[in-house]
């Protein structure tokens, strides 16, 4: 129970780290001092300075926004698509299930992160190109969580008294169904959040990402691996900050999941 406690004040924390911490920090994530270039943590820049003289505490705060940003929109989009193709799968049943079943079982047959590398190479590195990446290949956990629910609730005697009652299968659908599906849909969305961070950090970290002069927790990385002997501040906080949060978003998911389903 600690431990889920420790995970939501992590993801509170990193909430408000982005979105005030590049106020709070008195310096520029983009101006560069290249006579302090490399220069390890002190009081004045507690994180260090990176290859090119830029303080990488202001640069992780501004990458935790894009990863933020990233989960969220990641996050979002693939519930939305998932409940809408997961609800029409489970409740319609025959054909239309076996046609969507397929489809998800063809996207699951690839692995997700290269499936992503392949889609964002095809679209061109950016921001949103990465969200439509993920997205593209996220919705599908989403879809089979849904669908999962939808076959149980569509049998439930209040689903069929309100059929009884003359209730259309969109009204059913919308009033009924997907309402009672959301509860696990959330505890799938926040340990979401974590596969997202994680796979926006990757591509980023192979130059697919957020393209500079943007921070992302990949790019830089990406730009510390170079300078692992002689600079490894340059590494070791970046994937600090992406594993405390991951795990943060993971310890959260639990304490949805006993929430929702006091079974576990």
């Amino acid at each position: 129970m600690m431990m889920r406690r420790v995970g939501v004040l992590i993801v509170a924390g990193a909430v408000l780290a982005a979105i005030a911490g590049p106020w709070v920090v008195p310096y520029d994530a983009t101006v560069q001092e290249l006579a302090r270039r490399l220069t390890g943590p002190t009081w004045a820049h507690p994180f260090g300075m990176d290859e090119l003289g830029r303080d990488v505490l202001a640069r992780l705060l501004i990458g935790a926004r894009v990863s933020l940003l990233v989960g969220i929109s990641v996050v979002t989009t693939s519930a939305v698509f998932g409940i809408v193709i997961g609800t029409i799968a489970g409740f319609a049943g025959g054909w239309v299930d076996a046609v969507l079943g397929r489809l998800m079982d063809v996207l699951l047959a690839f692995p997700g992160i290269l499936l992503a590398i392949a889609l964002v190479a095809v679209l061109g590195p950016s921001l949103v190109n990465v969200v439509i990446a993920l997205a593209t290949i996220g919705w599908v956990a989403y879809a089979r969580l849904v669908r999962g629910q939808v076959l149980k609730i569509r049998e439930l005697e209040y689903v069929q008294a309100a059929r009884a009652l003359g209730a259309s299968s969109v009204r059913l659908m919308a009033r009924h169904v997907v309402p009672a599906t959301l509860s696990a849909v959330i505890v799938q969305a926040t340990l979401g959040m974590a596969g997202a961070i994680i796979a926006e950090a990757s591509l980023s970290f192979l130059g697919l990402g957020v393209q500079p002069p943007t921070p992302s927790w990949g790019t830089m990385l990406d730009a510390g691996r170079s300078h692992l002997f002689d600079a490894p501040h340059l590494t070791i906080f970046p994937g600090l900050a992406i594993a405390v949060l991951v795990l943060g978003f993971n310890f959260a998911g639990d304490a949805l999941r006993d929430r929702f389903d006091p079974r576990h």
